[in-house]
């Protein structure tokens, strides 16, 4: 008996923490607040430029902050709502980050990444009171990116649970850069965290962002609960990523290959003709990349964007795959399988629908490709967001041979449609 009840009190202990994940290290021992002390809103490049004995005694009043309005339960690490935000003594560069919370109605809380806020975490409801201000949107998004419309500032969909449920973040940080996933769900795309410190400064003169610092989990307005807190340490990046480079000049097809004659030059756009197709592609090949553009579809338009395209044979299966450029609505399209509407991995992934601007006007659309994930936001939205690898199924069973290409070129398969895509460019990541 006395093994069945300890059995069963570690069988509880591991739910309630789960194990850490492979590559990651628990910030939270699951028992009291070692590793930790107490900041509030504050620039991290001051409190760390203290001397020895004012740090000292910063660190002192802070823990008596914390252990009044901070516990433990049963595993869990809970705050009244009140109080200094809990902060890691280490600081930290590049990472990954996991972690659980709970939160309650009315509260209003976030995560800050190196000492700077923040990932927004809210009252996703209209009575909590803050929909002017953004909370409809959801949580996950760097709330104080600037206003309404700056990079990641706001989520890029809604992925919050009801009250009551746990939610789990992943969160990437490389450079300035930050990936957001709220319950598996992607809600902030490589946006840089700006410098809070300096965010009255013009972007072009504004000091970078600090190298190093704290995770920080803010409390406000209402008790919050976090658990399986872990962090994986990344190596720094060495360099910037490479600037945004054209690929395409407007003038001529320099730079490009394939069945060029079977396209035109129209008003600085690369137009597909009429009752042709056929594939163009880049003479660089690429691995890993963001490429962004527009796009201007005729009625019943259909195009589509040759990822790693291996230069011969057809994209969509001899390629990594066929990103379809389609206009969706159209009547002649209307039973198609999910997985050829526009945006989707042909034949593989299907994509969200309902983001086509009205034909005639041009879209704007950025897909990255990174190892055998795919995201593509169209016209901010996010509408396709896959890992390659993961695919079980596919159209027709019908076999994609070059998914699991690793390099390729970039192109477009046209249709016999006159599609038009303008302002390419791209990056490698």
């Amino acid at each position: 008996m006395k093994l069945f009840l300890f059995l069963l009190l570690v069988s509880h202990v591991l739910l309630l923490n789960g194990a850490t994940p492979k590559g990651f290290i628990a910030l939270f021992n699951g028992e009291n607040l070692d590793g930790w002390w107490g900041l509030k809103t504050e620039d991290p490049g001051k409190w760390l430029a203290l001397p020895n004995d004012k740090f000292k005694a910063k660190w002192e009043a802070s823990q008596k902050d914390i252990q009044k309005h901070w516990r433990v339960e049963n595993g869990i690490l809970i705050n009244d709502g009140k109080g200094l935000f809990l902060s890691t003594e280490k600081n930290y560069q590049d990472f990954e980050l996991k972690l659980e919370y709970k939160t309650v109605a009315g509260a209003d809380s976030g995560i800050y990444l190196r000492g700077a806020p923040q990932v927004q975490i809210w009252d996703t409801t209209e009575s909590g009171g803050k929909w002017k201000i953004g909370a409809n949107k959801g949580s996950g998004g760097l709330w104080n990116n600037g206003p309404a419309g700056s990079p990641g500032r706001d989520p890029l969909q809604n992925a919050d649970k009801p009250f009551g449920q746990w939610n789990d973040f992943h969160i990437t940080m490389r450079g300035d850069l930050v990936t957001i996933y709220l319950n598996e769900k992607l809600v902030v795309h490589r946006a840089p965290l700006i410098n809070y410190w300096d965010r009255k400064t013009p972007l072009s003169k504004r000091k970078p962002l600090i190298s190093k610092g704290p995770i920080q989990l803010q409390t406000h307005g209402g008790e919050i609960r976090w658990r399986n807190i872990y962090i994986k340490e990344l190596e720094p990046a060495c360099c910037d990523e490479e600037e945004f480079a054209e690929i395409f000049n407007g003038e001529n097809f320099e730079g490009w290959r394939g069945a060029i004659s079977n396209y035109q030059i129209v008003n600085g756009s690369i137009q597909c003709k009429k009752g042709k197709g056929g594939t163009i592609f880049t003479e660089k090949k690429y691995d890993n990349f963001i490429v962004d553009f527009e796009f201007n579809l005729p009625s019943g338009g259909n195009n589509g964007l040759a990822i790693r395209y291996p230069g011969k044979g057809n994209p969509a299966y001899d390629g990594m795959c066929e990103l379809q450029i389609l206009d969706s609505e159209h009547p002649r399209y209307a039973k198609l399988d999910l997985r050829q509407y526009h945006g989707s991995a042909y034949g593989i992934v299907a994509a969200k629908r309902g983001f086509l601007k009205e034909n005639g006007q041009w879209n704007h659309q950025t897909v990255t490709v990174e190892g055998s994930k795919i995201v593509v936001i169209l016209n901010k939205q996010l509408i396709l967001d896959a890992d390659l690898s993961k695919a079980t199924s596919f159209m027709a069973n019908k076999k994609h041979p070059g998914v699991t290409l690793k390099e390729g070129h970039f192109g477009f398969a046209g249709h016999n449609d006159p599609v038009s895509f303008r302002k390419i460019k791209i990056k490698k990541i």
